[in-house]
């Protein structure tokens, strides 16, 4: 690709886009020594399309800040899916418990550690 590049000009669109992949060499070939690592983002884009709200009103979120609160439910609730957790459910409880949760045990309210607090009060019974 280095010698491919030196041909090129260095304003050529071709060029510039094998620039960007050579100064990110160690992240886009990682897939190759972990498994785990996805070579694409298919499955989140994905996971995006359960929720029909987004597709089209990306544009229509108000502000950058209401895009980024936006992103980030979309973001909980795609997990909580993921996770077999009926979402709603998951955050009308965790939003209820939250405020006087101790803090070193927050990570029991996420979703793949999440317990309703109905069979949480019964295994602490």
């Amino acid at each position: 690709m280095l010698e491919q590049r030196a041909k090129l000009s260095r304003g050529h669109d071709l060029a510039k886009a094998m620039t960007y992949i050579l100064k990110r060499w160690a992240a886009f070939t990682l897939f190759l020594d972990d498994g785990r690592v996805c070579l694409s983002n298919n499955a989140a884009e994905r996971a995006l399309r359960g929720i029909a709200l987004g597709r089209k009103s990306w544009l229509f979120c108000g502000s950058d800040r209401g895009g980024e609160r936006a992103a980030a439910m979309y973001s909980m609730i795609i997990t909580a899916k993921m996770n077999d957790v009926e979402p709603q459910a998951w955050l009308a409880d965790v939003l209820a418990r939250i405020a006087g949760y101790p803090a070193h045990r927050l990570d029991e309210l996420l979703p793949w550690n999440w317990k309703p607090r109905t069979i949480a009060l019964a295994q602490a019974a």
